[in-house]
């Protein structure tokens, strides 16, 4: 199978279960931003030198690629009979659960941190403000055409995650966050 389709050539492209729109749809535009999330994850990933990190990334990368999938697929009776699979409860759990568990190895944030210290910790802020951006256009789609199950809620929960994945990677170095202080008018 060749890589290229020629389909997408005119600007349209195919939704999960055959409907053709422009690329500029909303659902197009959340699903590829996912994808692009997930790419972001991948290179912050690739930077960080902690197996826990890695494994807890693959996991996350997985439900990425599931949702990208869900936000793909408007019909939910074509997602149920291709067995598209959600993002679920036990998904967000895993997300908190290692948010609290890293958030052990940290001191208490008083103020807002600058993104950036080590290059992997950069890497995740960058990730997280890809995530951020993910969640805004998920949540357009979703005034338009309500999704349901808890793709917001995920997205939500997966920024915070790696907003405490960039501090650990810095305190794992030995690396302080830089408080953000306002600028002197």
């Amino acid at each position: 199978m060749k890589i290229y389709t020629r389909r997408g050539d005119s600007g349209e492209t195919d939704l999960f279960g055959g409907e053709r729109v422009r690329k500029e749809h909303l659902r197009v535009e959340a699903y590829g931003q996912v994808d692009e999330l997930n790419a972001s994850l991948g290179a912050a990933l690739a930077q960080s030198d902690h197996e826990d990190f890695v494994s807890l990334g693959q996991t996350i990368q997985s439900a990425l690629f599931d949702l990208g999938s869900f936000l793909a697929t408007p019909d939910r009776a074509h997602r149920e009979k291709a067995k598209i699979p959600e993002v679920g409860e036990a998904d967000v759990d895993v997300l908190e659960r290692e948010i609290d568990r890293l958030e052990g190895e940290l001191e208490p944030l008083a103020n807002f941190v600058l993104p950036g210290g080590t290059p992997a910790a950069a890497a995740f802020h960058v990730a997280r403000t890809v995530c951020r951006r993910a969640e805004r256009m998920a949540v357009a789609l979703d005034s338009r055409e309500p999704l349901g199950g808890l793709s917001l809620r995920y997205l939500n929960r997966l920024s915070d995650l790696l907003f405490v994945m960039a501090r650990v990677e810095n305190r794992r170095a030995g690396r302080e966050d830089v408080p953000w202080s306002p600028r002197e008018r």
